[in-house]
């Protein structure tokens, strides 16, 4: 069974929701028998990756223009051509502007599956063009693929209410086990202490609402924590320069983009975990922070909410007074390790269910 997967911008190591799903998710497909091809877009390759497969997942780098939402739809143009090329028997649409194209995989004779991560119109940096052309992408991808899978129960109630459409399969975004480490180098170079910051991590865009965050703790007048933004964004635009500058103004410790053994020290030495995002489908980096056992406080989006939490991680989305109220009850507490129920986060199950839902596609019986 040959399945080529499009919609992403590549792996492995590339920042983004989507990029993370399919790093952990298609290897594991590979190792369930299944041959995998994943097609990513040439404008985030770096220079010095040369890299043909990933953990067996074949990577295949196709040219697209690195401009919003222009980059996708040509790239995603291009790659549904490419698929029917190398013969594939599923097309695997990742997110809901890729999914525009779901019919031309159709008609090309291809089998489609549709991921759906989220409604990505709802994002604050989108024009009028660029949601009508989503919102399309959602509608084609929902009613032309073979097999819909989605990432949350909202997402789920959502594509139901709006298309009428039961036959969706969820299964949930994942979370690795934490890597736990002793090591403490690199905090020590940002000039952090265990326990002596709040982190915060995701892309410099405007919905994960970051500059809200550094306000909030800047009002808090206190000088025992410091504040931690991990991430930057996929293209410098107005917000991330602004948000850099904010940041620089209020002494907030800007790590850009990290992973491996760096990200690993930050979850496993931060006081407190903070996501107040005022959108996500199913926020990857919140089930990171629950892997590592670290208090969280985070935003009441329905994506968060649907992630069983006491009442007390949640904060007023978008109320920075709020938030305030939450950050300074959490840091007068003494620092106690959460447990959480992480089983229906676990990868390998994840991985079981997506490949249930290729079978069904091709009626294979296993």
């Amino acid at each position: 069974m040959k399945i080529i997967v499009t919609g992403t911008r590549g792996i492995p190591g590339i920042q983004g929701g989507v990029e993370t799903h399919c790093e952990e998710l298609f290897p594991r497909i590979v190792s369930l028998g299944y041959e995998v091809h994943l097609i990513r877009r040439s404008c985030y390759i770096p220079d010095n990756d040369n890299l043909t497969e990933f953990k067996g997942v074949k990577l295949h780098d196709l040219y697209t223009i690195r401009k919003r939402i222009v980059e996708t739809l040509l790239h995603t143009f291009l790659a549904v051509f490419y698929a029917r090329f190398k013969r594939a028997q599923i097309l695997h649409l990742h997110a809901v502007g890729p999914a525009i194209f779901a019919p031309i995989a159709r008609l090309l004779g291809m089998k489609v599956v549709f991921t759906h991560h989220g409604p990505d119109y709802e994002r604050s940096k989108w024009g009028p063009i660029a949601r009508f052309t989503l919102k399309l992408g959602e509608r084609l991808g929902v009613s032309f693929a073979n097999e819909v899978i989605v990432i949350s129960d909202v997402i789920q109630k959502l594509i139901i209410q709006k298309y009428n459409r039961t036959d969706t399969n969820l299964i949930f975004n994942g979370v690795n086990l934490p890597v736990n480490t002793s090591e403490s180098y690199y905090i020590e170079s940002l000039g952090l202490k265990p326990r002596g910051y709040v982190f915060a991590l995701g892309r410099f865009v405007e919905e994960k609402g970051f500059d809200m965050l550094i306000n909030a703790f800047d009002k808090l007048n206190q000088n025992e924590f410091k504040l931690v933004l991990a991430g930057d964004a996929d293209q410098e635009e107005s917000y991330s320069r602004k948000l850099k500058e904010l940041a620089k103004e209020k002494n907030v410790i800007l790590t850009g983009f990290v992973k491996g053994e760096e990200l690993h020290q930050l979850f496993n030495n931060a006081r407190l975990f903070v996501l107040p995002s005022y959108h996500e489908g199913m926020p990857i980096s919140l089930l990171e922070a629950m892997s590592y056992r670290l208090p969280v406080l985070v935003s009441d989006i329905q994506a968060n909410k649907q992630i069983p939490l006491p009442e007390d991680n949640y904060f007023v989305t978008g109320n920075e007074e709020s938030l305030i109220s939450a950050l300074k009850r959490d840091l007068r507490q003494n620092f106690e390790s959460v447990k959480y129920d992480m089983s229906m986060f676990n990868w390998d199950n994840i991985a079981r269910q997506t490949a249930k839902v290729y079978d069904k596609i091709l009626k294979v019986r296993k």
